[in-house]
Formats: C-alpha cells, structure tokens, sequence
C-alpha cells in the first residue's frame, strides 16, 4: 500500500468522527428539529447512542454489543437522530401505516434510515417487573394526544420472530396530556407512562407508540427488556423447606415493606459473561418518598474492572466502584426505579457484589 494512500485513509477516520460529533451537536443544540424517544427502558437506537456514541467506531461493539454494531454499521444516522423516529399523516391508523415486521423502523421511515432497528436478534435488555413504568423523553416540548405501551404475548420469541401487531398486548396509556403537565427537564420535558403486564417472563419487547400533538406526528419505539424477576414480581418457584436456625435471625422488615421516605435500593445483577469479560446492570428503586439524585457502591472481591457503562456516571478507587445518577435519571417518585448497565473485565470467578444505595432528597 502506497504511503499516500495511507495517509488518506488515517485522515479519513478523525475526518467521520468530527464529522459525526458535529452533526450530533447540531441535532442536539436545535430544539426546533429535535423531538424524542423512550429512554427508560431505553429505545433501541437511544441506547445504542447512549452506549457508543462517544465511540462507535470501537470494534468492540461487534462482540460486546452485536445488534447495536450491525445498527451502527447500517446506518449512523438512526443512532445520532435517535430522536426523530417517527411518520406524519397517520391519522391514528397505525396498523394500516406500519408493516408487520417494520414496526421497530416505523414502517422504514425516514427514507429506512431506521430500517435495522427491525432486526432481529439479541439486543441488549433493560430488567423490569411485570408492573414497571416508560419514561418518555420530548426535548421540544410537544406534549401528547396520547400514548400507548404495548408487550409481546407470552410465548413470543425476540430472538427469532419478526415483531408484528398480533404479537403485541396493550398494558398502558395516558390520554391528551400537554407538556406543561410533564415533569421539567434541562432540555426538555419527560413523562412516566404506568404498565401492567403479568404472567411475563424472560425477554420481551415494549412497543410505545407516542401520539405528539403539535402536527400528526407518531412516533414508534422498541425497547427490549427482561422480565426477570424485579421488584414486584414474585420468585420463580417455591423455596424448599429448611429447617430453622439454631440462633434468631436478625430483626428485619416484613417482606414487601418499602424503604423509608428519601432511601433508595440498588440490585445488581450479570446479565451476560464471555471469556474475560462480562455485562451488568444494577436497578435503583426509590423508597417511601421521592428522591432527587442516587449514589451507589460497590466493592469487588475477584478483580473485576469496569471498562464503559451508560445511564450513570461510574468511578472506581481500587476494588470500590461508585455510580452516581445522570441528568436523565436522577429524580425518581416514591417506589420508582431506573436501570444503569455496564461492561466489565474478570478472572476465572465474578462473584457479584452486594451494592449500597444513597440519595439525595
């Protein structure tokens, strides 16, 4: 290979990466072209954006982040414009506007800049319980004529089906509510949307379909999540019996008591491992009353390393790790909860750290 054109193509890379940064910065400085998404249990392509958007040209998305790698690669577009999935004109027909199968892309909207967001496959899932709630983000205020939450059935397959309406279960919804009934953010407002979807477990996938109301404008919204067990849903089975202990146990509230007001929970769990590396989450559930900002830590007993993570901001001093709230996800209502993820590195054993939670009230 010619030194010149080697040198072309060392200029090229920091050439799309600038070029890249600046088109996000620009999306993201104009409130009049920008809109929203879920970001709670994230949309695909928001959190795609969220994982990688600072380095989405790493290889190691391709591994670590497959689904996102091949949406990344498709189309960058979809992931910096994670805001503006949406079609005009529908007239509330949305069945009739969107294909089976394209529902994720809103029916390959935007000239199919979404179209790989219809993939199917192993994308990256957000725990919930079977009561759980959608935060839905609007960064120019537009407010809503409605919005619906809908989960596939029971016995839907997301890691070999193609989402399609018959496969979808209204679980939640809000009427007319305009944006100044949303809660107030630093770039926009945000809404909470309450589901309910017993009788679910392992991987599903929530379709939001946000009705805005300043034109005809709908958008459409995949989040994947993981039904596994969170607060709310009851153990899988029946523990065996044992027999008592030989000394008291330590005095602790009944199960199901809620934190005090102004306390918080964190559960942490691995939601995937490979050699040398592993993926996890850690859900933080507000007490009694609201809270204003969470903090939690951590400590590791085999070695392990956080190498990225996204919805926190993480830092660690030795062994302890610490994970404080971002902009978007800081302020919680009483019994509210929020997912932050991670990936990491480990030895032979990733024993899983029990995490403490504080607030800010």
């Amino acid at each position: 290979m010619s030194t010149q054109l080697r040198s072309s193509r060392l200029l090229w890379l920091p050439a799309v990466a600038a070029t890249a940064v600046l088109v996000l910065t620009t999306a993201l400085a104009n409130p009049v072209s920008a809109h929203g998404s879920v970001v709670d249990p994230a949309s695909r392509n928001y959190g795609c954006w969220q994982r990688w958007g600072g380095d989405f040209q790493n290889p190691r998305m391709a591994t670590e982040d497959p689904m996102c790698w091949q949406a990344w690669q498709a189309n960058p577009n979809a992931m910096w414009n994670w805001n503006g999935l949406f079609r005009e004109g529908v007239a509330g027909d949305h069945r009739a506007a969107i294909p089976d199968g394209q529902l994720c892309s809103g029916g390959r909207t935007e000239g199919g800049r979404y179209n790989a967001l219809d993939a199917v496959g192993a994308w990256r899932t957000a725990p919930v319980a079977s009561n759980f709630r959608v935060r839905l983000h609007d960064q120019a205020s537009h407010g809503a004529d409605y919005i619906r939450v809908y989960v596939t059935r029971q016995g839907f397959d997301a890691l070999t089906e193609p989402l399609g309406w018959d496969d979808l279960e209204l679980v939640g919804q809000i009427g007319n509510t305009p944006a100044s009934e949303w809660r107030q953010e630093a770039n926009g407002v945000s809404i909470e949307i309450p589901a309910a979807a017993p009788g679910r477990t392992g991987r599903h996938v929530v379709y939001t379909i946000w009705q805005a109301s300043h034109l005809d404008q709908s958008y459409y919204l995949c989040s994947d999540v993981d039904f596994s067990g969170g607060p709310g849903n009851p153990p899988p089975t029946t523990p065996p019996v044992t027999p008592p202990p030989s000394t008291p146990p330590p005095t602790t509230p009944p199960p199901g008591t809620p934190p005090p007001a102004g306390a918080c929970t964190a559960t942490y769990r691995v939601t995937g491992q490979w050699n040398g590396g592993f993926q996890g989450e850690v859900q933080v559930t507000a007490g009694g009353g609201a809270i204003k900002g969470w903090s939690v830590t951590w400590t590791y007993a085999d070695g392990q390393r956080i190498n990225s993570a996204w919805n926190a901001t993480v830092t660690t001093s030795g062994t302890r790790v610490t994970a404080r709230n971002v902009a978007h996800n800081g302020s919680l209502g009483a019994g509210a909860s929020t997912t932050f993820g991670f990936v990491g590195s480990s030895g032979a054993s990733n024993t899983a750290p029990v995490p403490t939670c504080t607030t800010v009230v």
